[in-house]
This record gives structure tokens, C-alpha cells and sequence, in this order.
């Protein structure tokens, strides 16, 4: 009498018919690359196409940059990229710059103008923006320490405000002037390069101004043209 059939066979039989299904054996002799190899010739491609790039040309960013003028066959198709400030005049430029430069500013007087009650004094409305320009300019150029009063308010910020002389450049300093002095409420003159740089080139101060030393400032503006926005005194120029 034969021995019965072990209960598992079949299903072992059925599982072994998969794999062999799934997985076809390989001939004899032949195996899979080794990971050594692959990485070699990966090795090579990189270096031919390092050697080949310069003999056909070479990489250029000008030429292989999609939005040169090289590539497009026209301008730079970016909004606002290009020649767009061109199109502006000088005090419009200003504004939009001075928008940008005014990020150094925020933090303490605040995006809308308004300033921290107590710690640090408004500039909307203020008369120390919207008076004379020559007071303005010495305060960004040099700071300003001590107690002070705006719009009959009384502030004193520990260590004062801080000289931006060194750090912006004469047009970057009267952009942002110019544009403090044209907004949330404020109109004034726009303050221009030359201005800034005359103060700088007068004044060689090391120290920051007090409000006492600044009061023959109060009402005085720095002289030169105005070439564009409120109270132009020449006619706007294409800027530059």
C-alpha cells in the first residue's frame, strides 16, 4: 500500500509553478552586471560629455539661458524685467525703489508709516519727514540719539537711530527719502542723489546728531533740482 500523499504537496507545487512564471531563469553562464561596472561606465559618459562639451561650443548662460536676449531673439520676456525702470521718470523710479529700501526701515516705524507707541516715532505725518530735506538726510546719514518729540509726542530710543551712511549708497538713501516723504498721507519733494551727496561731502561726522543739534536743520532743504513729482523745478529726465 502506497503511503498517502503529504497534505502540503500541492500547495507547494502551485508556489513553486509561480515563481518559476514570474521569474524566468537566467541561461547558463549568464549573470548580471556587476555594480562596479555599471559605476565605471557612468564614470566615462561623464567625462566624454565634459571633453565634447567644449569642442562643440562650449556652455554659455548667455546662450543657454531661456529668458536671455541671446536665446529669445528679443528682450527678456520677465514682467518688470528688461529696460522696464527705463520707462519710468525719475521721481516714479524713486518711489518704486525706495519701496524696496524701506524693508530696512519697517521694522522700527512700521509698514504703514506709524511707528511703535512709546519705542519708536511715526513717520506719517510726521513734521521731521515732511519738513526741511537737509534735517532728513543728516539723520539717515549719521543717526539720531537722544530724546526727541514727534508730533507732540515725546520718544528716546534706548541707543537712538542707527546711521545708514555707511551702509546705503547716496541714491539708495534718497530713494527711500523720497518715498517716506510721498507716503501714507506725506507729500513733499523727492530727495535726489546729488542731494544726499552734497550733506555727505560737507559733513564728515562721526557721531550721531541730537534733535538740539539739528534744530537750524528743522526747515532748511538741501538746494538742487527736483526733476520730477511734487514741486519739480526741472523737467524729468529718462532715468538711469
Amino acid at each position: 500500500m502506497s503511503a498517502p500523499a503529504h497534505p502540503d504537496s500541492t500547495d507547494l507545487d502551485r508556489l513553486h509553478s509561480a515563481v518559476k512564471r514570474e521569474k524566468a531563469d537566467l541561461p547558463p553562464e549568464s549573470q548580471p552586471a556587476p555594480l562596479w561596472a555599471v559605476f565605471l561606465l557612468m564614470l566615462v559618459a561623464i567625462i566624454a560629455g565634459g571633453q565634447l562639451g567644449p569642442m562643440a561650443g562650449g556652455w554659455s548662460f548667455d546662450v543657454s539661458n531661456p529668458f536671455s536676449v541671446v536665446s529669445s531673439g528679443g528682450g527678456d520676456p520677465r514682467p518688470g524685467a528688461g529696460d522696464a525702470g527705463a520707462a519710468l521718470d525719475p521721481f516714479a523710479l524713486a518711489m518704486k525703489k525706495g519701496a524696496s529700501g524701506y524693508a530696512v526701515c519697517g521694522g522700527c516705524h512700521q509698514g504703514n508709516g506709524g511707528g511703535i507707541p512709546g519705542q519708536f516715532p511715526p513717520l506719517a505725518g510726521s513734521e521731521w519727514v515732511n519738513g526741511g530735506t537737509e534735517r532728513l538726510v543728516r539723520v539717515v546719514q549719521h543717526g539720531l540719539v537722544g530724546a526727541i518729540t514727534v508730533k507732540g509726542q515725546g520718544y528716546n530710543t534706548p541707543g537712538g537711530m542707527q546711521a545708514f551712511g555707511a551702509a546705503m549708497s547716496s541714491q539708495d538713501l534718497a530713494n527711500v527719502l523720497t518715498y517716506i516723504r510721498n507716503n501714507w498721507g506725506n507729500e513733499g519733494t523727492m530727495v535726489t542723489k546729488e542731494m544726499v551727496q552734497k550733506i555727505r561731502d560737507e559733513e564728515k561726522r562721526a557721531t550721531q546728531w541730537t534733535e538740539a543739534e539739528l534744530k537750524p536743520f528743522a526747515d532748511k532743504n538741501v538746494p538742487g533740482e527736483i526733476t520730477a513729482g511734487p514741486g519739480a523745478t526741472a523737467a524729468a529726465a529718462p532715468a538711469k
